[in-house]
């Protein structure tokens, strides 16, 4: 049997943390690239990404990240296009809070974006314009 000349498996590596804090350069998009917003995650590696050039697309999240980089709903990400499909396209990489917040100030992004929130469709607490007229002791349970 071979001898085993390493420091330990994959529990060993999946404990390491080695690019937690590290400052990268900021990448921007080039040709054939659109920044995008996870709605939700439908698993198997793949995402409902909002784009903000108005497209809903398919994202794939490819083999590099697909481990390594944990991408949830309301990350923002830059996704590679696709020639042959529209609706479909391949996340490239994923961008932390700052630097989305970063890519909004330079103009990247829009204005309406919301950076490092979860609840993509508005307060849950709001009061969604209704109006209850009527009293609860004015109105007759029999007559309804």
């Amino acid at each position: 049997m071979p001898k085993n000349k390493g420091k330990g498996g994959k529990n060993r590596k999946r404990g390491k943390n080695v690019n937690e804090d590290d400052k990268r350069e900021l990448l921007f998009k080039e040709d054939g690239q659109e920044y995008g917003q996870v709605l939700r995650m439908l698993g198997n590696g793949r995402v409902e990404l909002q784009c903000f050039d108005g497209n809903k697309r398919l994202g794939i999240i490819r083999g590099q990240l697909r481990k390594k980089v944990w991408i949830g709903a309301g990350d923002i990400v830059l996704c590679g296009l696709r020639d042959y499909e529209d609706g479909k396209c391949d996340i490239i990489m994923r961008y932390n809070a700052d630097e989305a917040r970063n890519l909004k100030n330079y103009g990247e992004l829009p204005e309406t974006a919301k950076i490092n929130e979860t609840d993509l469709f508005g307060p849950e607490g709001g009061d969604d314009n209704v109006i209850f007229s009527a009293a609860a002791e004015d109105v007759d349970v029999e007559n309804i």
